[in-house]
């Protein structure tokens, strides 16, 4: 997935089986975006796919993870290879660690809970449009605790080398900088700074901002 500057909340397609979360998301997205945004929704992963092939240039997807016909996680994988460009965002009430770090690892750009507040959500949509992750504050904590719990982690695979540069521009978007403040502090410009973050997904293979960080914590390229 490529990181752009900021990503564009419309047109959008909502994946919710439930009528009253698609109705509330449509009009948290209504209110970030704008009256005349474009917002689909479907209430199954066939109609969802067939949404995400069609002709409509989708460029925010929000995915829940239990539908009828199977997993909004498994449907973000499929969103990776065939949508690389498309941003995915979980919108659930589960928050097990597992499910969590699967959507992550599939290529989820973020990882709402449902039960937040109207305001939260919409502050989370927001931060994702200025090219940050959308994150719960929970979600966060819980991906925090796991890092001192775990075995120590392995040596850095000799097979994937981060630049000093790359380490640097990854450091601070540990830090949630955006790429438009990562180019201020680095006196890069943001083209540079996408190009570097571009490669960092293709060494780590992976295909998010929260993600790219977790892999290289995991392999101890970050210190």
């Amino acid at each position: 997935m490529n990181d752009f500057p900021t990503v564009a909340l419309a047109p959008a397609l909502i994946v919710e089986d439930d009528a009253f979360a698609q109705q509330r998301l449509r009009g948290l997205l209504t209110e970030v975006a704008g009256a005349d945004a474009r917002i689909d929704a479907a209430g199954t992963l066939a109609d969802a796919r067939r949404l995400a092939t069609g002709d409509v240039p989708y460029a925010l997807a929000l995915v829940d993870v239990q539908l009828p016909d199977g997993c909004g996680v498994d449907f973000i994988g499929w969103l990776r290879r065939t949508r690389p460009a498309l941003p995915a965002v979980i919108v659930s009430s589960w928050a097990e660690e597992g499910t969590i770090l699967a959507a992550l690892r599939h290529g989820a750009s973020g990882y709402l809970l449902k039960h937040a507040e109207n305001i939260e959500l919409a502050m989370q949509l927001r931060c994702l449009h200025r090219g940050g992750a959308a994150i719960d504050p929970v979600i966060a904590r819980r991906l925090l605790a796991l890092l001192p719990q775990a075995e120590p982690p392995p040596p850095a695979d000799e097979t994937i080398h981060l630049s000093a540069r790359e380490t640097e521009i990854l450091r601070l978007v540990a830090r949630g900088l955006s790429n438009r403040e990562i180019a201020d502090s680095t006196g890069l410009s943001r083209l540079t700074i996408e190009t570097h973050t571009r490669n960092i997904y293709r060494k780590l293979e992976v295909g998010s901002r929260t993600a790219a960080v977790f892999e290289a914590q995991a392999l101890g390229l970050l210190h």
